[in-house]
């Protein structure tokens, strides 16, 4: 089985800046992709950004906000900066093509979430 852990959510002040993480747990080989995705109030779940060797970024944090990933940790973070008001939402961690088990077998989840984590930001 896989998890995702999240965490560095809370309340920010507008312009400010935050750190979330997301560490993957079990007995885990390989990733392709992990990433974040958020859900505002009343607004369906959008991408934010993902890494597979490469950071994508939707236009919306383009500029403000890094991902990067310790693959030796199963991590990921994303740094946003310049916050808004805006960025109010549940952000949610997302893992794509995860390979667990043993050297005897290896099964692959085409894609787990985590629970989410609440990033507020003031006005």
């Amino acid at each position: 089985q896989v998890q995702l852990v999240e965490s560095g959510g809370g309340l920010a002040q507008a312009g400010g800046s935050l750190r979330l993480s997301c560490t993957a747990s079990g007995s885990i080989f390989s990733i392709t992709a992990m990433g974040w995705y958020r859900q505002a109030a009343g607004k369906e779940r959008e991408f934010v950004a993902t890494h597979d060797g490469t950071a994508h970024y939707a236009e919306s944090v383009t500029g403000r906000s890094t991902i990067s990933r310790d693959n030796a940790k199963n991590t990921v973070y994303l740094q946003m900066s310049n916050l808004k008001p805006d960025d109010t939402a549940i952000y949610y961690c997302n893992a794509k093509g995860v390979a667990v088990g043993t050297i005897f077998k290896i099964d692959t989840y085409r894609e787990v979430w985590g629970q989410g984590t609440l990033v507020t930001v003031a006005s």
